[in-house]
């Protein structure tokens, strides 16, 4: 788990253009099945919990003094539609540079064979010597 975290804080703070477009991109396209997932099940699930959505959302609004309302309940749905998202996208691109590295190796041409010892090399020559004897 402590290298899968390594890893995961490895990838956020590259500063690759590349990995920052697929970010975009991927974050993009999941926004609404984020959205969807945070809206429509697991807010109901602890809507269950604190009895009724609305409770739930209406427990986490602070009514400020002075006026104004600290909306606790918006910002932890924003930001664990972030966690979700970021996940997501951390696990396809570890996915897609496994995959790499797999096709990598596959294409590597096999190392050269070693090059023969001083020894080998002399019962070489001695062996080519005796053909050469009639």
């Amino acid at each position: 788990m402590k290298k899968f975290l390594e890893e995961f804080k490895a990838f956020a703070m590259r500063g690759n253009v590349m990995d920052l477009a697929v970010g975009v991109i991927i974050g993009g396209a999941f926004s609404a099945i984020t959205n969807s997932l945070i809206n429509d099940i697991i807010n109901p699930i602890l809507g269950m919990i604190a009895g009724d959505n609305n409770a739930l959302v209406e427990s986490l609004v602070f009514r400020l003094p002075g006026g104004g309302e600290l909306m606790l309940g918006s910002f932890l749905n924003a930001v664990l539609n972030f966690i979700v998202m970021a996940f997501v996208v951390f696990c396809m691109v570890k996915a897609l540079n496994k995959l790499s590295r797999k096709k990598e190796k596959e294409a590597a041409p096999p190392p050269a064979p070693p090059e023969p010892s001083n020894e080998e090399k002399l019962l070489t020559e001695i062996r080519d010597l005796l053909k050469e004897k009639p």
